[in-house]
């Protein structure tokens, strides 16, 4: 049995149609899905959208391979003909459905479920990453156009995913973080008592070199002596504050005056970070309390990320951080390392990584770990905890000795 999907001669309609032909009954019948599809965007050779990575098409895809997959399962189960009349029911549902619930014994059903589970506990922005991993593995199984089970996790699938991957074009930062996942899939289902292949998996570590691009302290210095536009003012100071203080957008952006609290005379910022649900106490470098000081004892205006992307990355262009370096970049829709000017690389997470670069050395490194947000977080945290108010003067006391080394903050303007 061979299914082709097609669009039918130009001017016709927008409909996606299917052929079920099989030479054993010699029989060939065309349905409609119900899914619809501009035909420039069309790959007719790949039988799909061009751009599987657009929202809609996206969506038209995943259908697509499910009504696919439906199809063949469906011959499969029966012994005698199936009425076209079934086969168009399935189509029609596939195709309306808004959500597609994969069967809970299925693999995708497992992570349906695994997902479901966790989204009360994680952040916006690992959902997405999980659902990342979970359209990516429901692609692989359009491919290989067979319900994968628990069962079918094993070598096998491993080398069959990651050589979908490469043909695919994705990273093999992408290819193994998503087989990381797959392993916490099956002890998810070990623990739910079923037998797994997870024990006999041997799933090496992403060995992908990544371009990690910060801002030096003498280019910060160039940021703090920059004249920028009024509109600009804020997003400059965020940026210092996010490099003085190593967290993420999602936390720095939230900063307000009410959350400042003083330990043993230490100006501190205490909140809970977003992603790992911690309650967290940091002193407050002295370039962030000179920048709250300056700024009539609050700090700046919150600002949406994306706009912030935007006007850090002027900022950095206005500064003189244009220079080329080598850096990793979306194009379409995949990442590719090119050769860029260094301000065009600038994203809110800069801070970040450079708290950790441009005070590593200066201070302890077990006062500096996980300030980047990488796999040793919980270590910095727990160096700065609320619980633990002689951790907090050390930090402080460090960056007052760098600072006073350094000779002290250029005046930021405003």
């Amino acid at each position: 049995m061979e299914i082709q999907f097609f669009l039918p001669q130009r001017g016709e309609t927008n409909d996606i149609y299917l052929n079920i032909s099989d030479k054993n009954t010699n029989t060939n019948l065309r349905f409609r899905t119900f899914l619809k599809i501009n035909e420039d965007h069309w790959d007719l050779a790949a039988q799909r959208p061009k751009n599987i990575y657009l929202k809609t098409n996206k969506i038209i895809n995943a259908k697509l391979d499910i009504i696919r997959l439906s199809i063949i399962e469906l011959y499969k189960s029966k012994k005698k003909p199936i009425s076209t009349r079934t086969v168009s029911r399935l189509i029609k549902n596939i195709s309306l459905e808004k959500n597609y619930s994969y069967p809970p014994d299925s693999f995708l059903g497992f992570i349906q479920q695994y997902i479901a589970s966790r989204k009360p506990l994680i952040c916006k922005s690992t959902y997405k990453r999980y659902m990342v991993f979970f359209r990516f593995l429901e692609r692989f199984q359009g491919y290989v156009s067979k319900k994968l089970m628990i069962n079918d996790i094993n070598h096998e699938f491993v080398h069959g995913f990651i050589d979908f991957g490469k043909k695919e074009d994705y990273s093999e930062n992408t290819i193994y973080r998503s087989i990381h996942f797959v392993k916490t899939i099956l002890n998810y289902a070990e623990r739910k008592g079923i037998r797994t292949f997870v024990r006999e998996l041997e799933i090496r570590r992403e060995g992908q070199r990544r371009e990690m691009i910060t801002i030096s302290e003498n280019e910060l210095q160039s940021i703090k002596n920059c004249d920028v536009p009024d509109q600009l003012m804020a997003a400059k100071k965020w940026l210092l504050i996010s490099c003085y203080t190593g967290q993420r957008i999602s936390d720095f952006m939230q900063f307000t005056s009410e959350k400042l609290i003083e330990i043993k005379g230490i100006v501190c910022i205490s909140f809970m970070q977003k992603k790992t649900h911690k309650e967290i106490t940091l002193p407050l470098h002295p370039a962030v309390m000179e920048i709250v000081r300056k700024n009539g004892g609050e700090f700046p205006e919150s600002i949406e990320s994306s706009l912030y992307n935007a006007q850090i990355r002027e900022i950095a262009r206005l500064a003189g951080l244009r220079y080329q370096i080598r850096a990793k970049k979306r194009i379409g829709y995949r990442v590719k390392t090119v050769l860029t000017e260094k301000w065009e690389t600038l994203t809110s997470h800069i801070g970040r990584r450079s708290f950790a670069t441009n005070f590593y050395g200066k201070i302890p490194t077990p006062l500096l770990m996980d300030a980047t947000g990488h796999s040793t977080e919980q270590m910095f945290l727990k160096y700065i905890n609320r619980m633990d108010n002689n951790k907090i003067v050390s930090l402080s006391s460090y960056f007052n000795q760098t600072y006073e080394i350094s000779g002290g903050l250029i005046s930021v303007a405003g």
